[in-house]
């Protein structure tokens, strides 16, 4: 099945380059793009694409909150972020807002359309290189943030549950926590899906931000 994408973001030579990049894979096509935050909501609403590859940085309405009101409006939607800082101070927020992933502006090819894939299939997504530094910044910033009650909606969950989160938080694919816990795949969806309904989350990628949060997983962890 074809991957629908739109492409949001404030300068055309880097929309019309990720067109190109992704329409020449057999898998994706991208249906749209967009000028800036306010322009995507609107698209977003009118054509549903699958993926939304969404810049940070833009005028009228950024990729924060253009991501808050895409996925205020359709919990199902999956915003993948790209920016072109590896500490951008809007990525934490924006993956709390409901995005997906992201990755950096400067991936290859092969990088963004996997990318496009893995969050098309309701997998989280975070870029490699910067994974270690974004957990530092989970867990700084989650210390803070994460109230009691967060914490003790873990007590929700049963040992099995909460290993399996763990391993999400980690970016673990269903296929790895299935080799590592020796289950079947079905299996460990099922765990995940019971996670995300007891903790009240709409994704992986928000139980993954739940987990550093709460300082269940942390970086050396």
């Amino acid at each position: 099945m074809t991957i629908r994408v739109l492409i949001v973001d404030d300068q055309m030579m880097v929309r019309e380059g990720f067109s190109v990049l992704l329409n020449a894979q057999p898998d994706i096509e991208v249906i749209g793009e967009a000028v800036d935050g306010r322009d995507a909501v609107r698209k977003v609403a009118a054509l549903r694409p699958d993926v939304v590859l969404m810049d940070i940085r833009m005028p009228e309405l950024n990729g924060l909150d253009a991501t808050r009101e895409i996925v205020a409006a359709d919990a199902d939607a999956k915003v993948l972020v790209l920016t072109t800082f590896d500490l951008d101070e809007y990525v934490y927020q924006a993956l709390r807002a409901g995005a997906s992933g992201f990755l950096l502006k400067d991936a290859s090819a092969h990088q963004l359309a996997e990318g496009v894939r893995v969050v098309a299939a309701g997998e989280a997504l975070l870029a490699p290189a910067v994974t270690k530094r974004l957990i530092q910044e989970f867990s700084r910033l989650g210390a803070a943030a994460a109230r009691p009650p967060a914490r003790e909606r873990i007590g929700d969950l049963t040992d099995r549950e909460t290993e399996v989160l763990v391993l999400v938080a980690q970016g673990r694919s269903n296929a790895e926590i299935a080799a590592g816990l020796v289950v079947a795949e079905s299996t460990v969806k099922t765990h995940v899906s019971r996670i995300l309904v007891k903790l009240g989350l709409r994704d992986r990628t928000q139980a993954a931000v739940f987990a550093y949060e709460v300082g269940l997983v942390t970086p050396a962890g």
